[in-house]
């Protein structure tokens, strides 16, 4: 019997999921003053973390401080959540220094959860939609698996696993989300009848053990820093470390289990068809791919406070659960560990993110826009800045405003979205500090003078906020400027300074700044011999101290910046006829044709588009008079 489809309320903005993706989606839409409401298969699964309760990482802490100097929530929640804080990359420059902290999982769904129930113009709905309406060529409504019909101007898929999602545990296959949730089985041939290619890519999680069968006195703690940052430029209370992770190895035995069962592996016996992501492999593929190695690296890392869950980071698998019991006992501190949920492996439906434009806008039908996983990516931070930039650009839209493109020369998330909207990606795309190009005046550390004038500008990071980001790059200016202009006359405490760094001593006066520019010394260090130093926040000596360390190879960057700006100036017509340009190959016709590229810079990073194709197509450019922009 057909269900009876009825009408169930008027809204501007319709999200599909309430992961990472769909938080920041429906969170900064009604913000925005957008009615927006927000669908979840289960509203326990808001802001779940089936795989790693943690949040940043290499790479993915850069997005969280950008996305929170955008007026973002992920950062707040995550320092009022996390329970274990760790700087990594401490041993290497200031590029790639990346906070990751571990998170109460169940805490930090909670917070979430209330913070949309409390949002004004949003609504939390459980509810699995299974039809995107159009009308007119643009989306007009969603209907639910019950047949209630919600009529909206604007879509967010932000469906993460579930769309089409099967989870495998060896020969045990079924329909299925993470964390046995009911999969979105219905939507997926919707959108393909919508018109949207999809691809199917696959991700996996470790199993979960019981802390009290560990021993934990074979194994390494690994305790979080003190004191701990946070997340949040505007968080000021004082974070506490509430918990400690471990370190363990797998052996010789361990990889023999592995090896004798690879018949068994849904992954080398052609069970799984969906493509998985090179740099975060399951540990049978680590086994066979790295075949020289005598162990790898297992962390035991908590899932909460009041619960004696671990997860097993570095123990993905979708090997039969019986397998996974012999290699876990295998290892030593679990030769007795109690497995709580088993390892799997998840595939789903993700649209080919070649389709949509850089405000992650379908180009083929408008209003819907898509975010997270089902753009491609993974990761809980990839997430995120892709809701809230699909959120932020569907609000902008509907009130006729400029839309938010943040650009590869702006930070991590403006390479996030070129990368995938530019390149496409065939497996699911991962944020490093090595995707751009730009890192040492891409950092963490500086987020908030390069993100929040685009929050400030749309509206979700208020005046009195960006007032307090400009003051203080004005007194990190001013300190640089001192530390210049102050200098040292040669005496005994220089001299002891510079012996007990293994530097030559100075025989005539010397400035702070150079000081400063060599490479073992810092602010703490002449502290003592800068009695006049007025008093500044960490965070302001902080970037004064790093712009005068690496001056010339930030200068050096801004010319590299300077450049792209200029290529991404030359806007490209939309209705530009690649077939008929002369001096283009066939390959870059049809690549240009299939991303149409935004402007010329863009045009560039297109994979099969050469210089002589970049050069041929700004010839074309300057011949119509168009020129920069």
């Amino acid at each position: 019997m057909s269900i009876m489809s009825f009408e169930a309320g008027q809204f501007d903005i319709a999200v599909i999921g309430a992961g990472h993706a769909g938080i920041e989606a429906a969170l900064a839409a009604a913000r925005l003053g957008m009615k927006t409401i927000c669908f979840t298969i289960n509203l326990d699964a808001v802001g779940n973390m089936p795989c790693n309760p943690s949040i940043g990482g290499t790479g993915k802490g850069h997005l969280v401080r950008e996305l929170d100097a955008l007026g973002g929530e992920m950062a707040r929640c995550a320092d009022r959540a996390c329970i274990q804080f760790r700087m990594l990359n401490r041993g290497k420059g200031p590029a790639v220094h990346s906070l990751r902290a571990q998170a109460d999982r169940r805490e930090y769904q909670s917070i979430m959860k209330h913070t949309l129930e409390r949002q004004e113009n949003l609504a939390l709905r459980q509810a699995e939609i299974v039809d995107i309406g159009v009308a007119d060529g643009i989306v007009a409504y969603v209907e639910t698996q019950t047949g209630a019909v919600f009529s909206c101007r604007a879509v967010i898929v932000c469906t993460g696993t579930y769309l089409s999602g099967r989870t495998i545990v060896g020969e045990a296959i079924r329909e299925g989300g993470p964390d046995g949730m009911f999969a979105a089985t219905v939507l997926g041939g919707r959108l393909r009848a919508l018109g949207l290619r999809l691809q199917r890519f696959k991700t996996g999680t470790p199993p979960r053990i019981n802390a009290r069968s560990v021993d934990f006195s074979k194994m390494e703690q690994q305790p979080g820093d003190e004191p701990p940052q946070p997340f949040s430029f505007e968080t000021t209370k004082v974070l506490v470390n509430r918990a400690s992770c471990w370190l363990t190895y797998s052996n010789e035995r361990t990889h023999s289990i592995v090896r004798e069962n690879l018949h068994r592996s849904p992954m080398y016996s052609g069970v799984i068809n969906g493509t998985g992501a090179r740099y975060c492999p399951s540990f049978e593929d680590k086994v066979v791919r790295f075949a020289d190695k005598k162990r790898h690296q297992l962390f035991i890392e908590p899932m909460g406070l009041n619960t004696e869950e671990l997860y097993l980071q570095g123990f993905s698998s979708s090997m039969p659960e019986e397998v996974q019991h012999k290699m876990i006992h295998s290892v030593e501190g679990l030769e007795r560990a109690e497995i709580m949920r088993p390892a799997y492996a998840i595939e789903y439906d993700c649209v080919d993110p070649l389709e949509l434009l850089p405000t992650l806008e379908s180009k083929k039908l408008p209003g819907l826009y898509g975010a997270g996983q089902f753009c491609g990516s993974s990761g809980y931070e990839e997430a995120a800045v892709q809701g809230y930039v699909a959120g932020v650009n569907a609000a902008l839209k509907l009130k006729g405003e400029e839309p938010l493109v943040i650009r590869r020369s702006d930070g991590y998330i403006g390479a996030l979205i070129d990368d995938l909207v530019t390149k496409g990606t065939d497996e699911p795309y991962r944020m490093m500090t090595s995707r751009t190009e730009y890192r040492l005046l891409h950092r963490q550390d500086n987020a908030d003078i390069r993100m929040s004038h685009f929050g400030n500008r749309v509206g979700l990071v208020s005046d009195e906020r960006h007032r307090r980001v400009l003051e203080k790059y004005e007194l990190a200016s001013s300190e640089i400027r001192r530390l210049e202009t102050t200098f040292l006359p040669p005496s005994d405490g220089l001299s002891k300074l510079l012996e007990s760094h293994c530097m030559p001593e100075v025989k005539t006066g010397v400035s702070l700044a150079s000081l400063l520019r060599r490479p073992r010394l810092y602010y703490g260090d002449i502290a003592s011999l800068d009695i006049h130093a007025p008093h500044l926040p960490d965070a302001v000596r902080e970037q004064a101290e790093i712009s005068i360390k690496y001056e010339g190879y930030i200068e050096r960057q801004k010319r590299q910046l300077e450049e792209l700006a200029r290529m991404e100036e030359y806007i490209i017509p939309e209705n530009i006829d690649y077939a008929s340009l002369r001096g283009l190959r066939i390959e870059a016709r049809q690549k240009l044709a299939a991303v149409r590229p935004r402007n010329l810079g863009q045009a560039t990073r297109i994979p099969g588009v050469s210089p002589a194709d970049a050069a041929a197509l700004m010839l074309f450019l300057k011949m119509k008079g168009i020129s920069l922009c």
